[in-house]
């Protein structure tokens, strides 16, 4: 037995040495070798352990050619070495597989945004209903589906999932409403052992009282050493939100081992930043976009959101670290190695959208490890991977002071070279579109009389103009970095939205219908929005009033009371705004007067000032207010720190088919890269997957999708045959009819 023990100790070992991972194709040979071992039969345990020892070594360098990690790879390089694929045969790409998870929703819209996985032959994807669903990556054929609603039906946004592994054991996380489940690879099963039950509540572990509001994670953690690292997506809007501090828990037990502190505690980095009692009662400052990894160095890299409440920060004086920062953090304990803050006291909701790129610059022959950081803004920071500071200077200008009462901006912004500037800034009269004289005339007296020029004027009574607007410039689908060319790629929205603050509290008396209507206007539109919803699986406010035909107001009371899906409690509403809201939904209350001076509302004496919404602005024919193009995919040489090509990325079939060239749409989720010399990307309006020359910029392929492909795709190899993926989920904030459908391409 003691011989045994040692050749399984010695097989470890290699395993371990050689990186390998165990997959359920090998693990029936794992199970050969303890039945061998019982019956003291060493012979065919050396001969099964050569094997599997030889298939290791003669697997192909797995360096960029594999897809089991969100983005690609722990450095978000969303890159590819395979070529199978290349320039001259994408025109003859056709569809491999396609799978319909089957739970979309039309009203309110659904979306997927997941960028999938793919370990050995098994991807791993997820579902509108925030399912995951396991498939064989050459056939697309389901192999097991986990719904942790048990059948309920709960609606939201998901990114994908994180896979773990030590050669022996193998684990896959993901988020769903608010617990980080953790599942078993091979079955779909939860993994009873760790924390509870195989989840762990994300409400835990904050350091204050958060179940009145809204905590989960749309996009996947990431993998250091046995730790999963998360972030979390949290509520925005005047009502209170949680902190958006970082987390890391062990991948085996679900004990979460350390914790980094957005918004500062006493006697930490940055606290002198904020009000004393800030780290008590401010929320937000969140790593919602996801992270990036040096192994090496053991570093992890992230950008932040913005502080709450997004639109006006009188309570929250300060340059407010660490919102809106690029973050350096020690992976293996949590602590702070280096910060870069691209925003100082943020309202106008600049988060840092998507995790940083690790990308490597080569500066008069000298090679630099560097950051690489999109921005909503459009602005693109390069900072020194080990010290934070820019590669390319970076200046810090005058920017305006607001007038909105209690408010004090902070008088600079940092701002890139205007090389390393890729989206649209500015909106003036000279800005407005062109299409006709009529759109034109209809724009300009819709602006005339709101502020507008400067990318940081702040919100205003009387209405700003934003470009970019609230969702980018860039979003979470980030950017691709080709390691061989350090040629950047990053697409961006350049449409133009307005915001008007208003006093929170109304100034007279007022109707119980008119109270709801303004409480629907200052917190529920945030994610419902005016016509359409802003935030997926959001009913629209039409939905919301057709509602009361099949739930009782009680129902709509449970509902602030308790949340339901991905929507938060409101304990935290007082009465008044709760049948104010009951009231608005059921169109009552229009004769019930309610005394100003006994009015209660929740969040005004903290929240005095608030925001009307992101509203659209649109020509007479639906068409965005500003010149085109409206969106844009740009290559950024980083040795040289400027902009090699830019081309508008998608267009609007109605200007197509009377002769105008591509035109851009508002898009969400990112590129990748190969070394075909391509450039894939859904994101855009039109429902297209195109594929560009990455050297030019020409557009050589796309493919119409049933629905819009509002997801970051994936490539990958099995069998010696090149594949390509995307979800073609629709819906989302591009509020376009909605899908559930994974498209997966290859060469005939």
């Amino acid at each position: 037995m003691t011989r045994a023990i040692f050749i399984l100790h010695l097989f470890y070992i290699f395993v371990k040495t050689l990186k390998m991972k165990i997959s359920i194709y090998s693990s029936d040979l794992i199970a050969k070798v303890f039945r061998l071992v019982r019956t003291n039969n060493f012979t065919p345990i050396i001969l099964l352990f050569t094997i599997l020892v030889f298939a290791n070594c003669s697997r192909p360098n797995k360096a960029f050619t594999t897809w089991e990690v969100y983005s690609g790879d722990e450095t978000g390089t969303k890159y590819s070495s395979l070529s199978q694929i290349d320039k001259k045969n994408v025109n003859e790409l056709k569809i491999a597989w396609t799978y319909k998870t089957g739970d979309m929703r039309d009203a309110p819209s659904t979306t997927i945004e997941c960028n999938p996985i793919i370990v050995d032959r098994k991807m791993f994807i997820t579902s509108p209903g925030l399912k995951v669903i396991a498939l064989d990556a050459a056939s697309g054929k389901e192999l097991w589906k986990f719904d942790p609603f048990n059948g309920e039906s709960a609606y939201g946004v998901n990114r994908g999932v994180t896979y773990w592994s030590d050669g022996m054991q193998e684990r896959l996380f993901y988020v769903a409403g608010s617990n980080l489940y953790c599942i078993n690879p091979s079955s779909g099963q939860l993994i009873e052992s760790f924390a509870d039950s195989g989840r762990v509540n994300l409400y835990e572990g904050l350091g204050r009282d958060v179940n009145f509001t809204w905590v989960t994670a749309a996009t996947p953690g990431i993998i250091f050493k046995d730790l999963i690292i998360m972030g979390s997506t949290l509520g925005e809007g005047p009502n209170p939100a949680a902190p958006g501090h970082i987390r890391a828990y062990n991948v085996k037990t679900g004990k979460m081992e350390w914790i980094f502190h957005t918004i500062p505690h006493p006697g930490e980095y940055g606290y002198e930043t904020w009000p004393e009692d800030a780290w008590k009662r401010i929320g937000g400052t969140n790593s919602w976009g996801g992270f990036t990894l040096d192994k090496e160095r053991g570093l992890l890299f992230c950008g932040t959101g913005s502080p709450t409440y997004d639109h006006w920060g009188g309570d929250r004086k300060g340059q407010n670290l660490f919102g809106n920062c690029i973050l350096a953090l020690n992976a293996a304990t949590g602590e702070r190695v280096w910060h870069y803050q691209v925003v100082h006291h943020d309202i106008w909701d600049y988060d840092i959208p998507c995790q940083p790129n690790l990308v490597t610059v080569n500066i008069d022959g000298k090679q630099i490890d560097a950051v690489a950081q999109p921005t909503k803004m459009g602005h693109l920071f390069i900072l020194d991977r080990e010290t934070g500071l820019p590669i390319y200077p970076v200046e810090e200008k005058s920017a305006p002071p607001s007038d909105i009462p209690g408010e004090e901006t902070w008088p600079t912004q940092p701002f890139p070279p205007s090389s390393l500037v890729y989206a649209k800034q500015t909106m003036t009269k000279t800005d407005i579109s062109d299409l006709n004289p009529e759109a034109s005339a209809f724009i300009w007296d819709k602006i005339k009389d709101m502020r507008m020029g400067h990318l940081f004027t702040p919100p205003s009574m009387e209405g700003t103009l934003m470009l970019p607007q609230f969702n980018g410039g860039s979003d979470w689908g980030g950017a691709s970095f080709d390691p061989e060319s350090n040629i950047l790629y990053v697409n961006c929205s350049n449409e133009a939205e307005w915001i008007s603050m208003m006093k929170s509290k109304p100034q007279e008396n007022i109707t119980e219908y008119a109270l709801g209507q303004h409480i629907y206007q200052t917190i529920c539109s945030a994610c419902h929005g005016f016509g359409n919803p802003i935030n997926p699986g959001s009913p629209s406010l039409e939905n919301l009033k057709k509602i009361r035909n099949e739930r009782t107001k009680e129902d709509i009371l449970n509902v602030l009371n308790e949340g339901k899906g991905q929507m938060p409690k409101f304990v935290t509403f007082s009465d008044d705004e709760k049948k104010a809201i009951i009231s608005f939904l059921w169109d009552e209350g229009m004769d019930v007067h309610i005394d100003k001076g006994k009015l209660n509302i929740s969040y005004s004496s903290q929240i005095p000032y608030v925001a009307t919404g992101h509203r659209i602005l649109k020509d007479p024919d639906g068409f965005p207010a500003n010149k085109r193009p409206w969106a844009t995919l740009s290559a950024i040489d980083l040795n040289k720190g400027k902009i090699n090509w830019q081309v508008p990325l998608g267009t609007y079939p109605a200007l197509e088919t009377i002769g105008l060239p591509a035109t851009g749409t508002f898009n969400m989720g990112g590129p990748i890269t190969s070394a075909g010399g391509l450039v894939f990307i859904g994101a855009t309006m039109d429902e297209r997957f195109h594929a560009f020359d990455k050297e030019t910029g020409e557009l050589l392929w796309e493919y119409q999708l049933d629905a819009g492909g509002y997801a970051t795709p994936s490539t990958y190899q099995v069998d010696g045959k090149q594949y390509i993926v995307i979800a073609a989920g629709g819906g989302g904030k591009p509020e376009t009819r909605p899908g559930d459908t994974y498209y997966c391409f290859s060469l005939p």
